[in-house]
């Protein structure tokens, strides 16, 4: 991330640190190798083949089958059409019987080694004719499979593409006969309208119940403020009135946050063309003089993104992630690097910090609502543990994924990538 056209302070500055993930623990040992039995071989290399493979396999197996019973057919056909046409011969007039005998048993060798020859050559023929066919049946067997399985591709593709916010008008809606595969899709195509609803209720039951709850609060708030402003009010009262108006806040805090995040796992109400840059520039300027108070210094390379999308939603997101970067880190001296731009046709947006380790497997519940590192619910007074939820939700929204890996040292490095719409030419933020 050096290119000229990037604004921050450490442009000349290698990225930092992602590594790998931290091992919380010593190393596993060497592992040594098991020698499984034939048939464990043969069934796990079974199970590694796909239902393609195994259809076609099927397909080629059943028809080599038949074709090895319609030789054993045709071969004992031809000894027996043989056998039965062949006509004796009588020498005629006087013979002796020895030569009569001698006459017939000739006869009958003669067909016996014409019954065997014929047997011989419709066997080597049918058996090259078998294999010619049988690789044909097998190309056709895997076409077939492929045709087969065309609707489960379509539910497959359907359901990859499903997020919280496409349950409403994504459905696989397969045309055709009513036979098991429409009858599963049909089935498929409920459980989302199903879902669908339950997801509807779920936002509507949160949206509700958060401005039904911000009524009495903002109430609380005011008669504190009331209260605390009387000269008259003895210094208790107002040690008092100073820590519940703390308490309301972060209450109010909470259900702000449950706000935007039923907020969040709506589609899209704005969708307009961004530049990601200018959202991180935003975000990281409103954040400074936080970041300054925690003494925390924050260093940022920034190039153009375009992307699509609420530009409120995604400052919020990138505020999010900031904000965390500066709350979880080492105190004074603690720092925060916030990068954007363009990787693989991607607007990224990527905010690593120092702060303490995190172990890998802690990671992936950061991103669930009221869930923090270890479960502390002493740094519960930092947040409400819905700052990395939000987050997914406003990347999900639109389109993108949001990835975090501990680094090296301690912290987290968080990567947002969102779909990109800026041109070739952009400069790259590698």
């Amino acid at each position: 991330m050096t290119s000229p056209v990037g604004t921050g302070p450490y442009r000349s500055q290698p990225p930092p640190p992602s590594g790998p993930p931290a091992w919380d623990g010593p190393p596993p040992g060497e592992a040594r190798p098991v020698r499984q039995p034939l048939a464990e071989q043969v069934k796990e290399l079974a199970g590694r083949l796909s239902i393609r493979w195994r259809l076609t396999i099927t397909y080629g197996a059943m028809f080599f089958a038949a074709g090895a019973l319609l030789v054993f057919v045709m071969y004992s056909l031809v000894g027996w059409a043989i056998k039965d046409a062949w006509t004796p011969v009588p020498l005629g007039g006087d013979v002796p019987a020895e030569i009569s005998q001698i006459w017939d048993d000739y006869w009958l060798g003669q067909r016996s080694a014409t019954i065997e020859a014929a047997q011989t050559y419709v066997l080597q023929r049918s058996l090259m004719a078998l294999l010619g066919v049988g690789i044909l049946a097998l190309i056709l067997g895997y076409v077939v499979a492929d045709r087969a399985l065309k609707p489960v591709m379509q539910m497959t593709a359907t359901a990859r593409k499903l997020s919280e916010t496409s349950l409403a008008h994504e459905r696989i809606d397969l045309q055709g006969p009513d036979d098991e595969l429409k009858e599963l899709a049909d089935t498929f195509d409920a459980m989302l309208t199903r879902l669908n609803s339950a997801f509807d209720a779920q936002r509507r039951f949160v949206g509700n119940a958060s401005h039904e709850l911000r009524t009495p609060l903002a109430i609380n708030r005011t008669v504190l403020e009331v209260a605390l402003s009387d000269p008259e009010a003895s210094e208790d009262l107002k040690v008092l009135g100073r820590t519940l108006l703390g308490t309301n806040a972060r209450h109010e805090r909470l259900i702000e946050g449950l706000l935007l995040l039923a907020r969040s796992e709506r589609d899209l109400s704005v969708r307009k063309a961004v530049d990601v840059q200018d959202v991180v520039k935003t975000a990281v300027d409103q954040l400074a003089p936080f970041a300054a108070e925690e003494g925390v210094d924050v260093e940022y390379d920034l190039h153009p993104a375009q992307a699509t999308g609420d530009p409120v939603l995604l400052e919020r997101c990138v505020s999010n992630l900031v904000e965390n970067a500066v709350k979880y880190n080492n105190g004074s001296g603690g720092k925060v690097w916030v990068r954007s731009g363009i990787v693989d046709g991607a607007s990224v947006v990527q905010v690593a910090n120092t702060g303490i380790l995190v172990p890998a497997y802690e990671v992936d519940a950061l991103f669930e609502p009221f869930r923090r590192l270890h479960a502390d619910r002493i740094e519960s007074a930092k947040g409400a543990g819905l700052g990395l939820s939000i987050v997914r939700a406003i990347v999900r929204a639109h389109g993108g994924t949001v990835t975090a890996v501990p680094r090296d040292g301690g912290g987290l490095v968080v990567t947002v990538r969102l779909p990109g719409s800026a041109p070739a030419t952009t400069p790259s933020a590698r």
